[in-house]
């Protein structure tokens, strides 16, 4: 069943046509991976999902509910959809297990003991029961990004985005994040991810949408867009990429 439904998607920044007529679906559970070059609209088509982004023109549903409706409970609709950025947006004068329990206290009006049950058991699905009480300056990016992880995990969403969470890292710290990302395919959170890295993409992705030019050129299986890709943009993308 479809979580979230797309339909002639199109955003314009001014005179700049990012995405031109998007038509997408996404099933609960999957594991959507998107890939292009610089520029090919992914981030704007992730940021379309839950509203950060105001299309220009169509439509986007999640779980029923058409949200680009402007009468719809966008605040309401964003506790189910989790997000990682790719600069962390941690609050720099909390503490990691302030930072994790802050939306659920304030957004979920959830009791402190309950918040504080769950931030501490995400923090260890993250591998980092022993930061509870460290600031962001004193974690390394690896470290920063898993804690932006459980933070939207916190929410308890139904799916979640994740916009080139490794971009801004050193490549040391790349993989400790891919690995909660892969365990949290493997636990069937519905995924939605911009990245640059294939092997990931390969290995984690249900399916795969290559974009260009604010289009989706070809999508497939990980097997078919990296093995036999039918789109020669594809083609040229991937061998660029995948030296």
């Amino acid at each position: 069943m479809e979580i979230i439904k797309v339909r002639n998607l199109v955003k314009n920044f001014g005179e700049l046509e990012v995405l031109r007529g998007i038509d997408l679906d996404v099933a609960e559970g999957e594991k959507l991976v998107i890939i292009g070059p610089s520029g090919s609209g992914k981030s704007t088509l992730l940021r379309c999902l839950n509203i950060l982004e105001e299309p220009t023109e169509g439509s986007i549903e999640f779980a029923g509910i058409k949200i680009t409706d402007p009468q719809a409970d966008l605040p309401k609709i964003r506790e189910e959809i989790g997000m990682v950025f790719q600069s962390f947006n941690l609050f720099p004068h909390k503490n990691v297990v302030e930072n994790i329990t802050m939306a659920p206290l304030i957004v979920k009006k959830m009791d402190r003991p309950e918040a504080l049950e769950i931030a501490r058991s995400l923090l260890e699905k993250v591998g980092l029961s022993d930061k509870a009480e460290s600031f962001p300056a004193e974690l390394s990016g690896g470290q920063q990004q898993r804690v932006a992880i459980a933070r939207a995990l916190a929410m308890q969403p139904r799916v979640m985005l994740f916009d080139e969470p490794t971009s801004a890292l050193d490549p040391e710290m790349v993989g400790e994040v891919l690995e909660v990302m892969g365990d949290l395919a493997r636990d069937g959170m519905t995924m939605v991810v911009v990245t640059h890295e294939m092997k990931f993409a390969q290995e984690i992705g249900d399916r795969v949408i290559f974009m260009d030019e604010g289009l989706i050129v070809e999508e497939g299986k990980p097997r078919q867009i990296f093995t036999e890709p039918r789109s020669s943009r594809t083609r040229s993308f991937l061998t660029r990429v995948m030296q």
